[in-house]
């Protein structure tokens, strides 16, 4: 019974790892007891495994395993850190590679957080003087105790899946959904912890899995706008972003379960209103940035100037978010390019590829007679990008290792946007004077924002290093200064063409500036941020020179937005019930999505962590917080489901096909 010891130091060793995870990244300890009770079975196997006759098998063991146990903590907690999300096993066997490139930056955060390394790193310290004390026991621990043990487990293991079986199970984000119905780390390892989250992933990554259906969980479709008659007479007089779709001759036909789910969801789903900005933008060329870490905070009238022009002449998103989700810029493109919300547990950049995706914009402008390019100033295969980019349709795509080496250095980190700008705009400003879509997907913008490792911070350091902000700080304003200088050096570019007033140009971030911390992020903040929200607080630039003034917009919206925004701006015929966000010109109610699915209303925000809801101004004495809170999670985990839908059957070729559309 003398080895239970090494038993009850494995609990603790994990239970105390989870509670300074929890603490630490959710301020917060929530459900200790399934962390405790699923806890014990995992502690048990490992138990097992350092309790074997062979004594010095024992002791090198459970050095091991306590090492591996802490240095799984420690990757979750600085991962976490950087991206707010749990990595999957997914993610971690396909990053193996690129990982390497990022060492300074996870370095940083390590010592940026040296003291909750150094706690988690405490329990090794206790193990060396249990061992040198003789307090933990290494022989072989007798068959009795092993049975007795093996028992514990299972009971544990019981109680907690009863637990989460019978209690509190109606919430559609219950512990119960968590663990049986839908992959949503950050909420299981909120709720379960870290072990158990990643037992769940690497589960479902071996062995498939499908969210489905419970009786707590529905695809309730059904639109919850006012029906009475007065109201659908007013609405018969609107213009809406849709196309001729009969939804019940399609479900009719379709033998796909998950294909009729999605025609559900279609048919109930409403659509986006034409608006007097509709086709504002029709027959101009377009120019899409999706720019590294690019934020509000990078525009100054004195430090980025065209950034500035663009925003203060332009459409002005004063509430605008770019939320990161868990593969960052990857999921950050996805979201902007798609409209769709990226895949738990996967790479939707990747998994995409092949599908046909008709409102990408080289696909929407191409049938309208548009030449497409897409250029990348890093490295063509990351993210799998190159098959992405073939994938949205462009005629082109040019990056490190697809030719853009040959024009430009893109040996030195980061690349420069300015030369990217320099070497490309000769592709598509040619003297046939044909439309084009271009696509570029910036670097220069990227983490660390310090002078050393980083030539375009050195480069440009000169031009930021008498502001009065934090070393960090002037770094990112010296990094996006050469997104500003890209720019001005486009415009210039298009001017001297002829095309300036006949193209627009679309920049939006693919994430908050994570190389910064909240401090930091605040210093160069006209507003003070919090950690939850309102550090992915950002905006979207949309500019054309003929615009006579700016258009203000209130409106609350997301990176998700963008595409249906653009589509209807450039009057395209589309169908709005077909992508997960709205155009943030039209009517309908914004709604602004967490990775951990949170999320931002015109009636307040929610904190699906801590699970409190922030009214806004706009609720009225006999608004039902609970009931709001249960509406909005519905729809969010709609969303959630059909874009996962979408992405897995190749959806828009089905519907393509089956209306006989051209493909």
């Amino acid at each position: 019974m003398k080895s239970l010891k090494n038993l009850f130091f494995l609990v603790s060793l994990i239970i105390f790892e989870e509670i300074v995870f929890s603490v630490s990244i959710f301020q917060t300890i929530t459900n200790i007891g399934y962390i405790i009770l699923f806890t014990i079975p995992i502690a048990v196997i490992l138990y097992l495994i350092t309790t074997t006759p062979k004594r010095k098998w024992n002791i090198f063991s459970l050095y091991f395993l306590t090492i591996v146990v802490i240095a799984i903590f420690i990757a979750q907690f600085i991962y976490y850190n950087l991206y707010e999300a749990i990595i999957s096993f997914y993610s971690a066997t396909n990053a193996m590679v690129q990982i390497w490139q990022f060492v300074d930056t996870i370095l940083e955060v390590a010592l940026n957080n040296w003291y909750i390394i150094l706690l988690m790193i405490l329990p090794l310290i206790v193990l060396i003087i249990l061992h040198k004390t003789k307090v933990l026991n290494f022989e072989n621990s007798n068959p009795k105790t092993r049975i007795c043990t093996i028992i514990l487990a299972l009971i544990a293991q019981i109680v907690g899946i009863v637990g989460i079986s019978t209690i509190n199970t109606k919430d559609i984000y219950s512990n119960k959904n968590l663990y049986y119905n839908i992959h949503s780390p950050t909420l299981s390892a909120n709720r379960m912890g870290i072990l158990t989250t990643m037992r769940l992933d690497l589960q479902r990554l071996l062995f498939g899995f499908e969210e489905k259906s419970s009786e707590t969980i529905n695809l309730d479709f059904t639109d919850e706008t006012n029906n009475n008659e007065e109201t659908k007479e007013e609405e018969k007089k609107i213009e809406y972003n849709e196309l001729e779709i009969n939804w019940d001759e399609l479900l009719e036909n379709e033998k796909s379960s998950k294909v009729k789910t999605i025609y559900e969801y279609m048919k109930t789903a409403k659509p986006t209103n034409k608006n007097e900005y509709t086709g504002m933008f029709k027959g101009k060329n377009l120019v899409v940035f999706v720019a590294e870490a690019f934020s509000n905070i990078a525009i100054d009238k004195d430090v980025t100037p065209t950034l500035y022009k663009l925003y203060s002449e332009g459409f002005q998103f004063d509430n605008f978010y770019t939320p990161i989700f868990p593969v960052s810029t990857a999921d950050g493109e996805y979201i902007t390019d798609t409209s769709l919300i990226p895949k738990e547990g996967t790479w939707s950049l990747k998994a995409v590829s092949g599908n046909y995706m008709p409102y990408s914009y080289a696909n929407v402008f191409e049938k309208q007679g548009y030449t497409s390019h897409s250029y990348h100033d890093h490295t063509a295969t990351y993210y799998n990008r190159d098959k992405y980019m073939k994938t949205m349709g462009y005629d082109t795509y040019l990056a490190n290792g697809t030719g853009l080496e040959k024009r430009m250095n893109l040996k030195s980190w980061p690349s420069s946007d300015i030369d990217m700008i320099d070497v490309t705009t000769k592709d598509y400003l040619t003297e046939e004077k044909k439309n084009f879509v271009t696509y570029y997907m910036t670097v220069s913008g990227h983490l660390n924002y310090t002078r050393t490792g980083n030539t375009i911070v050195s480069k440009n350091w000169k031009l930021v290093k008498d502001l009065s902000y934090s070393d960090k700080a002037k770094g990112y304003l010296a990094a996006q200064l050469e997104l500003d200088r890209a720019v001005e050096l486009l415009i210039k570019r298009l001017e001297e063409a002829g095309e300036l007033e006949n193209t627009v140009i679309l920049i939006s971030g693919d994430h908050y500036p994570y190389g910064l911390t909240l401090d930091e992020i605040n210093e160069l903040s006209d507003f003070e941020r919090d950690d939850n929200f309102e550090k992915h607080h950002s905006t979207a630039l949309i500019w054309n020179s003929e615009m006579e003034e700016p258009v203000k917009v209130d409106k609350i919206g997301s990176s998700l937005d963008l595409l249906p925004t653009m589509l209807n701006l450039f009057g395209v015929e589309f169908d709005s019930r077909l992508l997960m966000g709205t155009d943030l010109l039209s009517d309908n109610d914004p709604l602004v999505i967490y990775s951990n699915r949170s999320f931002i209303t015109n009636y307040g925000r929610y904190s699906s962590i801590t699970k409190k809801f922030e009214p806004s101004s706009e609720i009225t004495e006999d608004f039902n917080q609970d009931e709001y809170v249960a509406k909005i999670n519905q729809v969010i985990y709609n969303k959630y489901q059909i874009s996962k839908l979408i992405l897995e059957n190749d959806f828009y070729r089905v519907l393509w096909k089956s209306m006989g559309w051209d493909i």
